[in-house]
C-alpha cells in the first residue's frame, strides 16, 4: 500500500499535517475522507483553531488549486464566481471571469458559511450538488472535488438548512485542552520564529490521483456491511437526526473512502467510524459517538481505519463525579446564565463519556447526561 496514492497521501500528506498541527488529527483524517469520497465537509467551531490553515495546508501539499473567502451577509456571487468580463459585454456576451475563482478550484473553503446571502445561496447549491456554475446562458463544469466550510454557530434560518444539508460531514473543532497546550505553543512558537512552511513532497499525491482513489470507491463491496449500517441507520434516526434516504446513501461514499484509504477493496465494520460526523445538532455529538463506539465494540476488523480506534481512554468514574457533581448545582433559581454555564458542562461530559471502553459504563454516563441535559431545558 505504501507506493499506492492511497499510501502516499498518508505518508506525505496526512502524517506529516497531523505533526505539524497539534491535537488536530480528527480534522485531518476528515478533510482526507471527504476529498477521497468527493463530499463537503463542515468544521463547527470559534474562530483561531487552524480551520482554514489546515485546509489550505492540505490543498497546497496535493498541488490543488485553492480559493478561500471569509463571507459577510454583504458578499456578492462576483466576489466568489467571478465578475462579469466587460469586454465581452460590449459585444453582446455575458461571460464571466473566473481566473483565481470558485469555478477553477479544486479545493474551496468558505469561512462563515451561513452568512450567504440568498444571492450566494442559489449558486452554492447548485455548485455542491451538481459540481457546476451557471450565470445566464453559461454553464462552467467544475473541477471542484470538496467544499470545506467553517461557522461558530449552525443555522437556524430554514433558508439555510439546505446549505447545510450538502454538507455530509460535520466536525467540532474545539480549542485545545489545557494538557496539549504545552505542545501546542512550542509549535505555534516554531512557526511565528521561522514562518510557515509547506508540507511538500515530489512523491505526494496529485488531484489526479486523488480523482483516482475517488473512482476506486465505486468498486469496493459494501455487502459486508450492509446489514448493520441499516441496523445503524434506523438507530440513528431514533436520536433525532435527520438523516434522510439520500444522505444515508450518500454516507456509503464514506464508509466506501474508508476502506479505499485503508488499501482494501470491501468495507468492514470498521469503516463506521464516519457516522460519528452525521450529527444535525451539537447535544448529538457525545449520543452518536457513544452509538458508534458500540458498534465498533462488536469485533476486530481487517487492517481498520485509525479513526475506528477509541481516540482516548476516559476515567468513567471521573465523568460520573462530574455528572454528580452538576446535579447538585441545578437548584430552583439558577440565572440563566448559569443554566448556560451547566448545559455546557454537561455537553463536555457527554462528549468524553462516548470514548469510555465499558460498553455498560458508557450508557450508563449518556443517560445521565441525557437526563440532565433534559432538566436544564
Amino acid at each position: 500500500m505504501s507506493d499506492s496514492p492511497a499510501g502516499r497521501l498518508r505518508r506525505r500528506v496526512i502524517d506529516p499535517l497531523k505533526a505539524l498541527f497539534v491535537g488536530r488529527d480528527e480534522v485531518v483524517d476528515l478533510i482526507a475522507l471527504a476529498v477521497v469520497a468527493g463530499e463537503h465537509l463542515f468544521l463547527f467551531g470559534p474562530p483561531g483553531t487552524a480551520k482554514s490553515l489546515l485546509v489550505r495546508r492540505f490543498a497546497v501539499a496535493v498541488r490543488c488549486h485553492y480559493f478561500e473567502y471569509l463571507l459577510t451577509r454583504f458578499s456578492e456571487p462576483n466576489e466568489i464566481f467571478g465578475p462579469v468580463d466587460l469586454v465581452r459585454l460590449r459585444e453582446g456576451v455575458v461571460a464571466t471571469v473566473t481566473t483565481g475563482m470558485l469555478p477553477e478550484a479544486e479545493f474551496a473553503f468558505l469561512d462563515e458559511l451561513f452568512n450567504a446571502n440568498s444571492a450566494i445561496l442559489n449558486n452554492l447549491l447548485t455548485v455542491l450538488n451538481e459540481r457546476v456554475y451557471r450565470r445566464g446562458a453559461e454553464t462552467h463544469e467544475l473541477p471542484l472535488m470538496s467544499v470545506f466550510a467553517a461557522s461558530n454557530h449552525l443555522p437556524e434560518d430554514d433558508a439555510l438548512l439546505a446549505l447545510y444539508d450538502r454538507f455530509l460531514l460535520r466536525c467540532r473543532v474545539d480549542p485545545l485542552p489545557r494538557p496539549q497546550l504545552p505542545a501546542l505553543l512550542t509549535a505555534g512558537w516554531a512557526i511565528e520564529r521561522d514562518g510557515t512552511v509547506d508540507v511538500l513532497s515530489a512523491d505526494a499525491p496529485t488531484a489526479e490521483d486523488l480523482r483516482e482513489l475517488g473512482r476506486q470507491t465505486k468498486a469496493v463491496q459494501l455487502d459486508g456491511v450492509l446489514d448493520v449500517y441499516t441496523d445503524v441507520i434506523t438507530k440513528v434516526r431514533d436520536m433525532g437526526v435527520a438523516l434522510s434516504d439520500r444522505r444515508a446513501v450518500k454516507v456509503l461514499k464514506l464508509v466506501a473512502a474508508s476502506a479505499v484509504m485503508c488499501g482494501r477493496t470491501a468495507a468492514n465494520i470498521s469503516d463506521l467510524w464516519v457516522l460519528r460526523y452525521v450529527w444535525d445538532r451539537a447535544e448529538q455529538i457525545g449520543p452518536l459517538a457513544a452509538l458508534v463506539a458500540g458498534i465498533l465494540d462488536a469485533g476486530p476488523a481487517d487492517a481498520p481505519h485509525p479513526r475506528a480506534a477509541l481516540p482516548e481512554q476516559v476515567d468513567p468514574e471521573e465523568l460520573a463525579r462530574e455528572l454528580e457533581q452538576i446535579g447538585e448545582e441545578l437548584t430552583p433559581g439558577l440565572k440563566l446564565v448559569d443554566l448556560a454555564r451547566l448545559r455546557e458542562r454537561v455537553q463536555s461530559v457527554a462528549d468524553r463519556a462516548a470514548w469510555v471502553g465499558d460498553s455498560a459504563a458508557r450508557a450508563h454516563l449518556t443517560t445521565r447526561a441525557a437526563t440532565l441535559t433534559e432538566k436544564l431545558g
